[in-house]
């Protein structure tokens, strides 16, 4: 599995309830343009239209600079697949307040296929992301201490 980007952003953001899989549908040059690496998902989101079909928004992919023809349209709404129950069973956990449903990375599986992988979403509070600044600060100050602890012995 090769990742071509992350969202970091959305780890500080959101507490992450689930994760999905799901399918892209892509135009040639953007999928050349992902295996160089060349996409931001940072503001990105997923809504469910009336058809029942997931859309993709706000997510960077850059234009292929090689393309000759049919250059693509870099923040343009691009198609999700899934399956159709797990698409109902979407549906009603969105229903839910405060919950929204993020991309959390685009990476390509074995076969070649790009890959999203979303998140069903809850907002996190300001103290929330205070505490967890917290909390990894001291895991990263235990991990130091150990670390000196089993080099100096």
């Amino acid at each position: 599995m090769k990742i071509v980007c992350q969202n970091k952003k959305a780890y500080h953001e959101y507490h992450i309830d689930a994760k999905f899989e799901a399918g892209m549908v892509l135009t040639g040059p953007e999928v050349k343009s992902l295996r160089a690496g060349k996409a931001n998902m940072r503001d990105g989101y997923v809504q469910i239209d009336d058809r029942g079909e997931l859309k993709m928004f706000n997510v960077h992919i850059s234009q292929y600079s090689y393309a000759t023809h049919n250059p693509n349209e870099p923040m343009r709404a691009r198609k999700l697949l899934m399956h159709k129950r797990e698409i109902k069973k979407l549906i009603g956990k969105l229903q839910e307040k405060g919950l929204a449903l993020i991309p959390l990375k685009i990476y390509f599986i074995e076969n070649g296929k790009a890959k999203v992988e979303l998140g069903l979403a809850r907002g996190k509070k300001q103290y929330d992301k205070r505490a967890t600044l917290k909390q990894r600060d001291s895991d990263r100050d235990i991990q130091r201490v150990m670390r000196r602890g089993s080099l100096g012995s």
